[in-house]
């Protein structure tokens, strides 16, 4: 029974980041400055829909602006029945290094009152960049995996998103991105998440491997590498570099909670110093016992001062749980959630125990 509430607690409400660091490769931790993907946008119509268009001002005005750009032009007066016809988002993401020719996945998303986008057309659709330039143009048949009913009466049902569809290969590139790639006489390496012990230990990684002051860290995120200037050359340097495997520095001292869902984060560095915490009926003591060990004359051995850490949990009716892992916050939260402790419990004994200094580490709440 107890067994199956700790594997219960596990799974419901906390996860413990394991304390096992294992050696990453640099492609996973870091990126190449001036790698990066180009956000595209464009506006555009879906046309051959079943129905489920809508009937709006700017639907109409886009409309006769398609017409006009094909040489027919109907008078102000005249307001076409577009059900048919749904106007759209179409964005794309442009990776780097990408060629004229090539195609893109795109994804399309009503903006309007339509109903589903599913059966339609996205009819040609120029996609721009943050600089107002045309990179791609999209077009195809959209595949659309919501659907939607609606009954005479008003009922209706609605399945996954029926206004947003994807078109694969839906846009072809049309302008490519000047890369500074091969640019300069240095290779810069940003983090992924920025940590001045990991900038040092990939600048030594790098170093170890090409020679003394190859690479050396700028900041907490960006590891910078002498390079060939030659642009195949750099790619096979580049290309070895990424490969190096590097350990990661432990994470500061953290504990996530959502408030939401219940689920705490415990990273492994958290720590708890003495205290007692009284939350309703129950009672939580947290006690140190420092112990010295004190080896023979004789010996050789060196003087060890230990610490013996107990954690007692009592309940109103009498229910205790007694052990000795030392004063970590991952044994306090189980020792909570053993005596049937509500997740609310939980947080605001955290948030008191961090009010009151004793525990170490930063308290993030989502």
């Amino acid at each position: 029974m107890k067994i199956n509430v700790i594997l219960t607690m596990f799974v419901a409400m906390c996860i413990f980041v394991s304390s096992e660091v294992e050696a990453q490769r640099i492609k996973d931790i870091a990126n190449v400055q001036g790698v990066r993907t180009n956000q595209l946008v464009g506006y555009g119509l879906v046309v051959g829909l079943p129905g489920t268009g809508e009937k709006t001002r700017y639907t109409e005005q886009t409309f006769k602006t398609m017409l006009k750009n094909f040489g027919i032009n109907l008078p102000e007066s005249v307001r076409p029945k577009v059900k048919n016809v749904a106007v759209v988002a179409v964005h794309a993401d442009m990776p780097a290094f990408i060629k004229p020719g090539q195609l893109l996945d795109v994804t399309v998303s009503s903006i309007g009152e339509a109903k589903s986008l599913r059966g339609g057309t996205l009819i040609q659709t120029f996609l721009k960049g943050v600089d107002g330039n045309v990179y791609a143009i999209a077009q195809g048949s959209l595949v659309v995996s919501g659907f939607s009913a609606e009954g005479l009466d008003g009922s209706q049902v609605i399945q996954n998103t029926p206004t947003v569809g994807r078109i694969p290969s839906g846009a072809i590139v049309e302008r490519s991105v000047a890369s500074p790639f091969a640019n300069g006489d240095h290779l810069t390496f940003n983090l992924r998440r920025a940590d001045f012990s990991t900038a040092k230990r990939t600048a030594d990684a790098i170093n170890d491997l090409l020679g003394p002051g190859m690479a050396r860290a700028l900041d907490a995120s960006s590891i910078q590498v002498s390079a060939p200037r030659d642009a195949s050359q750099r790619v096979s340097f580049l290309a070895t570099l990424e490969n190096i495997e590097v350990e990661p520095a432990d994470e500061s001292a953290k504990v996530i909670v959502n408030s939401r869902t219940g689920t705490i984060v415990v990273g492994q560095n958290v720590k708890l110093l003495p205290a007692a915490v009284t939350h309703g009926g129950l009672t939580v003591t947290i006690a140190e016992a420092t112990q010295v060990s004190q080896p023979n004359p004789l010996a050789g051995g060196q003087t060890v001062v230990t610490t013996d850490s107990t954690i007692d949990v009592n309940q109103s009716d009498n229910r205790m749980f007694m052990f000795n892992p030392g004063t970590t916050l991952d044994e306090l939260v189980r020792a909570v959630n053993l005596v049937g402790a509500a997740p609310s419990d939980v947080l605001a004994i955290l948030e008191a125990l961090k009010m009151a200094g004793a525990l170490h580490g930063e308290l993030i709440i989502i």
